[in-house]
Order: C-alpha cells, then sequence, then structure tokens
C-alpha cells in the first residue's frame, strides 16, 4: 500500500507543473475522479482546511490524502513521492551553474498552457459540486472578485473568515442531502503533533549556535507562512541574509519552471547555504519549510471532519468550500492565466484542450506530451 501511494505521488510530482492551485486541480482529477480514494466532499474538506492553515496548501492536501488511505506512513509516503522530483532537480539547479537555453523555457512556457487547462477544469468540477444554490454560487463569485483586486494574504484570510461566519449564522447546506461522511474511527485533535509543531517552533527562536540558527528561519516561514510558494520569498528573503538577492532571485525562477511544490526554494538556498555539502543543507532545509505544515494538517485533520457534522459547521465548511473555489477562479486568472496566455493562438489551443478534455476525457498523459509539443512548436516556429 505504502509503495502504491508512493508511485502515484512521485508520478504527479513529475508532471505536476503550474503552482499550488494546478496541484489541486491534478489531485481531484486522480484521486478523486479516477482512483477514487475519497469523495468530492472529503476531498473539499481538506482543501478548506489546508487553506485556514500556514504552509503549503497543496502539499497538505497530498499528505493528507495519504493519511486518509494508510495513516501517517501513508502521508508520509505521499509527501516524499510529491516533493521527490521537485528536490531533485534544485538540488541539481543549485549545485551546477549549467544555464538552460532557450529549448528548456519554451518547454515551461508549453506546460504552463497545460496548467491553465488543469486548473480550468477544475473549477469546472468543483464548482458543479460545491456552489449549488444561488448563496453559494455568490461566495465563490465575490471570493474571487476579492481575490483578484486585492491579491495578497490579508485578503485570502479575510475571505475564510468571511465566509466562515456567513455559513455558520445562515444555514446553506440542507443537510438531509449533504451527509457529510466520516472516518468509524474516533476523532479528535493529534495533541502529539500539535506539541511538536509549538515545540519546534520556540527552538527556531532560541539562540542555539550558528549552524541550527542558520536553518531556523525554514521552520519560522513554514510555520508562520499563509499563501503559499510566492510569499514564502520574502520572508526566507529577510531570514537569511547572507544570502544575495541574485540566489533567491534564481531560486525563485527555478521553482517556477520545475514540477512539483514551489516550497521546493528551500532546496535551493540549503544547497547554498552550505558550500561544502549541499546536499544535506538542502535536505535538512526542505524538511524544515514543510515540517510545520504537514504536523498541522496531522493535528487537525480528523477533528475538521468531525466537526464537519455538525449543522452550523458543516454549513461553514460549504461556505469555506465555496470560498475555495473562489480562491482556484482568482488563481486561474493570476499568476496562472496571466503568465501562460499571451495571444490568440494560445486562446484557443487552451479552449479547444479544455473542451477535449471535458468532453472526451482522455488520459492526462496526451494532454502533458501534447502541451510539450506545442512548446517545442513555438520555439521552432514563434506562435
Amino acid at each position: 500500500m505504502l509503495l502504491a501511494i508512493f508511485k502515484q505521488f512521485f508520478l504527479l510530482g513529475c508532471m505536476s507543473f503550474g503552482g499550488p492551485a494546478a496541484h489541486l486541480g491534478y489531485f481531484k482529477r486522480h484521486f478523486v475522479d479516477n482512483l477514487n480514494w475519497l469523495d468530492n466532499q472529503r476531498y473539499a474538506q481538506l482543501i478548506s482546511l489546508s487553506q485556514a492553515l500556514p504552509g503549503p496548501g497543496s502539499s497538505q492536501v497530498g499528505f493528507a490524502i495519504g493519511v486518509e488511505r494508510s495513516g501517517v506512513l501513508g502521508g508520509i509516503a505521499a509527501f516524499i513521492g510529491f516533493t521527490l522530483p521537485s528536490f531533485l532537480i534544485m538540488v541539481l539547479l543549485a549545485i551546477s551553474a549549467h544555464q538552460f537555453d532557450a529549448i528548456y523555457f519554451a518547454i515551461i512556457a508549453g506546460l504552463k498552457l497545460f496548467a491553465v487547462v488543469i486548473v480550468a477544469d477544475a473549477i469546472v468540477s468543483m464548482a458543479k459540486s460545491f456552489c449549488t444554490s444561488w448563496a453559494l454560487k455568490a461566495l465563490a463569485t465575490l471570493s474571487t472578485l476579492a481575490l483578484i483586486l486585492l491579491p495578497n494574504m490579508t485578503t485570502q484570510i479575510a475571505v475564510l473568515v468571511i465566509a466562515a461566519v456567513i455559513g455558520a449564522i445562515w444555514p446553506l447546506l440542507n443537510l438531509e442531502k449533504s451527509t457529510i461522511s466520516s472516518p468509524t474511527t474516533k476523532s479528535g485533535i493529534n495533541w502529539v503533533a500539535l506539541a511538536l509543531f509549538s515545540l519546534l517552533l520556540i527552538i527556531s527562536f532560541i539562540p542555539l549556535g550558528q549552524e541550527l540558527g542558520l536553518f531556523a528561519p525554514f521552520y519560522q516561514a513554514g510555520a508562520l507562512v499563509f499563501g503559499g510558494g510566492h510569499v514564502v520569498l520574502p520572508l526566507l528573503q529577510a531570514g537569511l541574509p547572507s544570502l544575495g538577492t541574485e540566489q533567491f532571485l534564481s531560486a525563485y525562477a527555478s521553482a517556477q519552471a520545475v514540477p512539483g511544490p514551489m516550497f521546493t526554494i528551500a532546496t535551493y538556498l540549503g544547497a547554498q547555504l552550505t558550500d561544502t555539502q549541499p546536499i544535506i543543507g538542502a535536505l535538512i532545509a526542505t524538511v524544515l519549510i514543510f515540517l510545520p505544515g504537514l504536523l498541522l494538517m496531522l493535528a487537525f485533520q480528523k477533528s475538521w471532519l468531525q466537526l464537519a457534522q455538525r449543522p452550523r459547521f458543516a454549513s461553514s465548511i460549504a461556505a469555506l468550500n465555496a470560498a475555495v473555489v473562489g480562491f482556484l477562479a482568482a488563481a486561474l486568472y493570476s499568476p496562472i492565466w496571466t503568465s501562460a496566455v499571451h495571444n490568440i493562438w494560445h486562446i484557443a489551443l487552451v479552449i479547444a484542450a479544455f473542451a477535449w478534455l471535458r468532453m472526451a476525457k482522455p488520459p492526462i498523459w496526451w494532454l502533458l506530451l501534447g502541451f510539450i509539443g506545442v512548446g517545442l512548436l513555438q520555439y521552432y516556429l514563434p506562435l
């Protein structure tokens, strides 16, 4: 079972371009629609929990899917599988001074168009499942507009809080038709995980020597940042003054170009911090930046699902799910669409591929290879 979980997430980790919103689309299509490892309601609950916690959202959801499937070891297998491809590539980029030529970036441009199609497909599917009333549709629409007009962490948190409050006050679910299933096992907060998270956070602020202090900012960033990889960059830059601006920009550009979670920016920076042992430095930095988010997910995952059975809380979750659809829609516009679509031919390609995906439901690898071909075509015959 653990090997199967690792394999599925490793394969996704090799092809998951496009950032957190795209990753959630990949997870939805693969684990909910194709493998039936969990249902739409459970998947939405995990997304809403990840949005309410600091840390790397898509990696937290992937970890939670592994936990749902085979306990904590399943979560670890899922995390390692999904992160390993990105980790290996980022280590290679950090160690080598090799500069990729234009053909590499042309392929990346094709894969960005691929991400547009995947995220759009996820939005349509999730909207059908979770925006089932005019009130939920309005919440999703307002969430989208708020995050497009004010794309920052404060807006994201405010939208979540407001949506949860509205759901608690105003019943948004017909519970007879929307009963939320839960595990038969005893549910509650995992106090061990929560205590470990808190203890490590306290330790990270205590001066314990130069070597430990060198990597403490990675745990602090993972524990305190909302909004994912784009937000973590300024936090790390403030906490790692020994690294130059050029190194941070190179790390950020590399994280954008490779598949998997953007938090592997820490992999690149950790390798840069330790010239003599770059692989060890990369490993430590990667574990530290992901660990707090995974511990929080483990701490609240089962209690979140248990609370979801209570009518007012279930209504709040329905509102949060609608807000999550809005989050994905805003992310589809920026940065996914704005960074990928640059002319009318791109628009035509995206629309055609989206229609094909919705109507014919081809294997996702066909689309992946097709958009790699589009990238190569753009290199030789610029559109």
